[in-house]
């Protein structure tokens, strides 16, 4: 229990504890708040220690300085030390977004960031170069379109997304999904053309949409590039991540149709690991694939996860130190995080200890050669070491669609399977989603797309 000598939602200090101070959920604690012109203070204390915090004053910019401030507190008053401080959100470049529009200069943030937020010198420099990196991409003037194809070969044993294994009643149901989601393409272009929105982005993603055969795959990008009014669209993405869908006549007709990003993704260079998390498709396949992509000229993108079942600090330097082999554009290093949903999570798999140290100087080491730069992040709960997600990209080469979905700086129009819309509008985000499951897809089809319609109507 958390005495305040100010208002503050109790949930949130219980949020806070339950992910950063998990020991001080039964403790009674008091903290009290003083503040002058000059700045702001907070005593904390418990049956055995006690504390003072205090900052400037900059409530005028930052109306919840004494709530993040008490928070912090609690770090202090239990001798907590993250390299992310006290940060929980899984977009800490918003909070830089934000203080750089209140008109902070990138010092000033840096000193907030080190001395109310907490976080370490490491971190606030990747969180400065990230975001002005972002800043020139920023605006509300587009729109983008993600298409979500909720089927796979197979179904890692992380994976938590929206993936079904194309067999039995999925396999039945999979010609009557993609009619409906040609309906869909329909309905919702129909919409946009109405209501004048501008699509800067497209992005095709899963599942794996590369599962669709050569003949499926022509027909959804010509209902696509017949419906949408892609005039204004800087970048059309295909998600090709695994090896053992793509062919080269599908890479043919997605550059045939627009397609000038791809995405393939190895998540690791180890065989054995591949085999252990269910993910078909050879190294040499990989090596192949990304050859014939690279050749007819697609921007590429490829995904490495730190963090797999079994795999010591050593086998994850091998497989950073294998991507020197490749003249790639885009390089996104996740962290895993496992979610309840996933095999591995209900398999009792929780990690294993790895030297991060030694695997993000690795990393820098092979993006400084590459001339690469990190220019979008996002952080999840349960990753391990509390790490982040990172792209890297050549200059140029950035991913608008993925610098926009974390951001939400714009509105995303997702179709498909397990399709999350975000409409940004100046009252908020709006969030509408398409089910997951294939069958719940089809069986609500009806109902779901009337009130999707509207909302878009409504809002735009």
């Amino acid at each position: 229990m958390v005495k305040l000598n100010f208002e503050m939602r109790q949930s949130s200090f219980e949020e806070f504890i339950r992910v950063l101070i998990p020991e001080a959920k039964d403790d009674e604690i008091e903290i009290n708040a003083e503040e002058n012109k000059e700045k702001i203070q907070i005593k904390a204390k418990n049956k055995k220690n006690k504390i003072i915090f205090e900052y400037k004053n900059i409530k005028e910019k930052i109306e919840n300085q004494r709530e993040i401030m008490a928070k912090i507190a609690l770090l202090k008053l239990y001798n907590k030390e993250y390299r992310w401080g006290g940060f929980t959100g899984v977009r800490p470049t918003k909070v830089v977004i934000k203080l750089e529009g209140l008109g902070f200069s990138f010092d000033e943030i840096d000193d907030i960031l080190e001395k109310l937020y907490l976080v370490q010198k490491e971190k606030r420099e990747l969180l400065l170069k990230v975001v002005q990196k972002e800043l020139p991409f920023l605006n509300d003037e587009f729109v983008n379109v993600y298409i979500g194809i909720p089927y796979c070969p197979t179904k890692c044993t992380y994976c938590s997304f929206a993936s079904y294994v194309k067999k039995g009643k999925m396999k039945e149901y999979y010609p009557i999904f993609l009619e409906k989601l040609n309906e869909e393409i329909e309905l919702i272009s129909d919409v946009m053309k109405e209501k004048n929105m501008k699509i800067g982005s497209i992005y095709i993603g899963g599942g794996t949409p590369t599962i669709l055969n050569e003949k499926e795959l022509e027909e959804l990008l010509i209902k696509i590039t017949n419906s949408f009014d892609l005039s204004n669209s800087k970048e059309f993405t295909l998600e090709a991540g695994r090896v053992d869908t793509i062919t080269e006549e599908k890479l043919n007709i997605a550059k045939k149709y627009g397609v000038n990003r791809v995405s393939i993704n190895p998540q690791t260079f180890n065989k054995e690991t591949l085999k252990k998390v269910n993910r078909e498709g050879s190294i040499e396949e990989i090596r192949r694939f990304f050859d014939i992509s690279y050749n007819i000229g697609f921007i590429i993108n490829m995904d490495f996860i730190i963090g797999l079942v079994d795999e010591d600090t050593e086998i994850i330097l091998e497989t950073i130190e294998k991507i020197k082999e490749y003249d790639l554009d885009n390089l996104t290093i996740h962290n895993l995080a496992l979610k309840r949903a996933s095999k591995l999570y209900r398999d009792g798999y929780r990690g294993q200890e790895l030297d991060y140290k030694k695997i993000e100087k690795k990393i820098k080491e092979i993006v400084e050669e590459k001339e690469m730069h990190p220019y979008y992040m996002y952080r999840q709960k349960n990753s391990f070491d509390w790490g982040e997600n990172l792209g890297y990209t050549k200059k140029g080469k950035e991913s608008i669609f993925n610098i926009h979905m974390i951001e939400e700086d714009q509105t995303t129009i997702a179709l498909g399977g397990g399709g999350m819309t975000k409409l940004v509008t100046q009252k908020g985000i709006e969030r509408i989603v398409n089910p997951k499951d294939p069958t719940v897809y089809i069986r609500e089809f009806e109902e779901r797309m009337i009130k999707k319609v509207q909302k878009i109507k409504k809002e735009f």
